[in-house]
């Protein structure tokens, strides 16, 4: 059986501008479809490759598959749809199959827009896939699919979802496979060396509200660090990669487990490098720790700082504090590493002096990078909800944290979209000409003159930022975000949308949705700063309650 994995061609001008990216999901799925005894297998990153569909057509007319599958983050997914919709002509007998996070929940809208797609894999993938692909090589996969668990189809007409899968207990299972990819194609550019994106975490025990990773993964759970650390060495030795990101959430989280992955990594003396994102409050919690991780190549730190204002910071969920951010960048930079600060931008309250207000921030916290990210309504997250008819824009394929989706009340978009192009501007020009070339550190100087070509290439290609949409018209700067107009919905036809079930979220997993686990806050007990929400709240709850006198 030959099966065919695609990733769509979409693109940005977000991460990219750092490099192309192999997407783990194929590592990690092929990895699954492999030990299972499918060989047949072929990857076609038509995102890297930049493929236009006519030679997406080519490709699928000559390989002839049995299975073409494909993957879809929120703007993402008209994209797959679309490349889904080209195998389904140049493959009609294929059995075309959607996964990742946007399927997972909107999985009756997909459905319904996309009909031709015959399965979506709903959460992790890797048993799920499996047992779907044992069944459709049986040919029996239209009479088995209501007795698969994880998987949402049409069935005469009407979106059918079955029960929800467990999440994956022992991810030591895992068996990614990493020779499915041309590494060549995969450079980091800051360093100018291979990329790879593994995964040693998955989920998350915080609740944040704009967020919805952890009703993806549902549990928090991590590997090995010893088995994970072999994963890298052959990353490493086999395929020659010099820098890896972690896709987790929260990697630091179970501090056990992320101090014996850096003692391992130092132990084995690899030559690699590698970032992450984690908490703040995690920075704060491991103070300690910091020198260990430098010295197992940890050098680039991003933390979701997320607001300038504390009161978005609440609204958020974040859990974190103005003074805490601070001091966190403060520790990372003090032992090292870069420390690059997030910012959410584009809220309903947004205004020209909360834009200003981060400017003065990273000037106050001195982060060695700074990111503006567009507020993006996830469709399936909590805040989304809350927000709602002002969420008239749900063009998806804008979704993609660099165009301003949300009309603040008192600024035009097209407005915060010039502001944050401003912070931008004047950030990386105070980095550019006062501080990267002064960086006493031959190694730190080096990849943050690395990371200033990324940035001033990608600016001059107009890719950053997707800057192909600002032009000069005399001495104004006009914006054209470009959103599909028959996707810019009236409250009307909001509320038309909400009536049909389809068209909605559903984020439960058939009843099974995310709980509290005692083994994520045995993990979280032994520090205050990092207790997860419920537990926070209930312990406060505790706190308050006088002791019954003994009796």
């Amino acid at each position: 059986m030959r099966i065919m994995m695609i990733q769509p061609n979409y693109h940005a001008g977000g991460a990219e501008i750092a490099g192309n990216w192999p997407p783990s999901w194929v590592a990690y799925i092929g990895g699954a479809l492999r030990t299972a005894g499918f060989n047949n297998l072929r990857f076609v990153d038509a995102m890297t490759e930049d493929l236009p569909n006519e030679q997406l057509r080519l490709i699928l007319r000559h390989n002839r598959p049995d299975v073409v599958m494909a993957t879809a983050i929120t703007p993402m997914i008209y994209k797959a749809q679309e490349t889904l919709q080209i195998a389904r002509e140049e493959a009609p007998n294929a059995r075309l199959i959607l996964g990742g996070i946007h399927p997972t929940f909107m999985y009756g809208q997909v459905l319904t827009e996309a009909p031709w797609i015959d399965y979506i894999v709903r959460g992790e993938g890797e048993e799920i896939i499996v047992e779907l692909m044992q069944s459709i090589e049986a040919g029996t996969d239209r009479r088995d699919r209501a007795n698969i668990k994880g998987i949402a189809y049409l069935e005469d007409g009407k979106v059918v979802a079955t029960p929800a899968r467990d999440p994956i207990a022992d991810l030591d299972k895992l068996t990614p496979d990493w020779s499915l990819y041309d590494w060549k194609r995969y450079i980091y550019v800051p360093l100018n060396v291979r990329v790879a994106v593994p995964n040693f975490a998955r989920g998350c025990p915080f609740t944040c509200r704009f967020c919805s990773q952890w009703k993806f993964w549902r549990r928090y759970r991590a590997r090995s660090p010893q088995k994970f650390v072999d994963e890298i060495e052959t990353l490493v030795r086999e395929h020659k990669v010099g820098f890896f990101i972690l896709a987790d959430e929260e990697p630091t989280i179970n501090r056990k487990k992320f101090t014996a992955l850096c003692e391992e990594l130092v132990r084995r003396k690899l030559p690699v490098h590698w970032g992450i994102n984690t908490r703040v409050t995690d920075i704060l919690r491991d103070e300690a720790q910091l020198p260990l991780w430098r010295a197992a190549g940890l050098v680039h730190i991003s933390l979701g700082t997320e607001a300038a204002a504390q009161m978005n910071l609440d609204r958020f969920r974040k859990q974190t504090t103005i003074e805490q951010n601070k001091r966190a960048i403060e520790l990372i930079k003090k032992h090292g590493m870069v420390a690059e600060a997030q910012f959410i931008m584009g809220m309903e309250n947004e205004t020209p002096e909360t834009i200003e207000e981060t400017y003065r921030y990273v000037l106050d916290w001195k982060p060695d990078m700074a990111n503006w990210n567009m507020y993006t309504p996830w469709p399936f997250a909590e805040l989304f909800e809350e927000l709602g008819d002002r969420v008239e824009v749900r063009d998806y394929a804008k979704y993609n944290f660099v165009t301003p989706i949300m009309k603040p009340e008192l600024m035009d978009r097209e407005d915060v979209l010039k502001g944050v192009l401003r912070n931008y501007a004047r950030f990386y020009m105070r980095k550019a000409f006062l501080e990267y070339p002064f960086i006493k550190d031959p190694f730190k100087r080096r990849y943050m003159l690395g990371c200033l070509r990324a940035f001033m290439k990608t600016t001059v290609t107009r890719r950053f930022y997707d800057l192909g949409r600002v032009h000069m018209r005399g001495t104004q700067l006009e914006i054209d975000l470009g959103f599909d107009e028959s996707r810019v919905l009236t409250p009307e036809q909001i509320v038309a949308m909400k009536q049909r079930k389809e068209m909605n979220a559903d984020t439960t997993f058939g009843g099974a949705a995310p709980g509290i686990d005692p083994e994520e806050i045995k993990i979280q007990a032994e520090n205050p700063l990092n207790l997860p929400l419920e537990v926070a709240v209930n312990e406060n709850a505790n706190a308050a309650t006088p002791a019954k006198p003994a009796s």
